[in-house]
């Protein structure tokens, strides 16, 4: 007969390990010490379980929130990382409404699905703004997909030659906002394809009603149908659009502003060693 005692377990470890495993199955990255030094806390602070819970995942999840926010914002490809954070809302403050394009910012025109067409002459922030509008829709959860008419103009027309036009569309459908940029800039959708008007039609139809898409131009509403050279599909395209929020900006070029400010010291600096580099080179 064995006599001999068994070791009693100790109930605190085997809970311990079960919700190490439980992390590890969730595929939560928190580690023993990580736990430990929670659980030591929650002694020392004599939290209640609901704050234990909170100290355990609250980091995780912001997270993970954090890092889907940054995929978001790369699936966007967005041309610049810019924000409404440091706009100058006075340089043109009779034509940009800050309340307006602030409220379109928190994405509940997404939500709702309305479109957005903003218009106005080169250089008044149009492409900041949309793609601030976009960047901020990207960190309350929205798909974001940013493109340039050309850009999006040599993609499906590329896919017509391999035949893959339905499914680069479905691809175009798929994000809560689409933002198409520079329309009308320097005529360059007629000069990248022949069947511009069909194709931002069809890119348009199929988002339509579901989806929102936000296209940005320097064309009058009026000159779409010459511009594209199709008056019924341009009408087609602007009766899709136009029944949302339509942005006119109008007043002076950020950019003529800029160019007109004299250098700052390092800038003249950088200039001239750029230059002297030319000269020697």
């Amino acid at each position: 007969m064995n006599n001999r005692r068994k070791t009693p377990t100790n109930p605190s470890h085997e809970l311990r390990q079960r919700v190490l495993e439980y992390l590890q199955t969730l595929r939560i990255p928190l580690s023993a010490d990580d736990l430990d030094a929670t659980l030591a806390r929650t002694e020392k602070e004599r939290w209640t379980a609901l704050e234990t819970i909170a100290q355990l995942l609250g980091p995780q999840a912001d997270l993970r929130r954090q890092r889907a926010v940054e995929r978001r914002i790369r699936e966007a490809r967005f041309r610049e990382p810019v924000s409404l954070e440091g706009f100058n809302w006075e340089f043109n403050a009779q034509s940009i409404d800050r309340t307006q394009i602030e409220a379109l910012a928190t994405g509940e025109f997404i939500r709702r699905g309305n479109n957005l067409v903003i218009a106005g002459q080169s250089g008044v922030g149009k492409s900041r703004i949309v793609q601030s509008i976009g960047r901020a829709a990207c960190v309350v959860g929205y798909r974001v997909r940013y493109t340039t008419s050309a850009d999006l103009l040599v993609d499906l027309t590329a896919s017509l030659a391999d035949h893959s036009l339905p499914e680069r569309l479905r691809y175009y459908s798929n994000f809560d906002l689409l933002a198409i940029d520079e329309f009308g800039f320097e005529k360059i959708e007629r000069a990248e394809s022949g069947q511009a008007a069909n194709l931002l039609y069809k890119v348009v139809d199929s988002r339509s009603p579901k989806r929102s898409t936000a296209l940005v131009t320097n064309i009058s509403f009026e000159l779409w149908a010459d511009y594209l050279g199709d008056a019924p599909l341009a009408m087609a395209i602007l009766d899709r659009l136009v029944d949302g929020i339509r942005l006119k900006i109008e007043g002076r070029s950020y950019r003529a502003h800029r160019a007109q400010q004299p250098a700052t010291p390092a800038a003249a600096e950088k200039s001239k060693s750029k230059q002297s580099r030319k000269t020697t080179g």
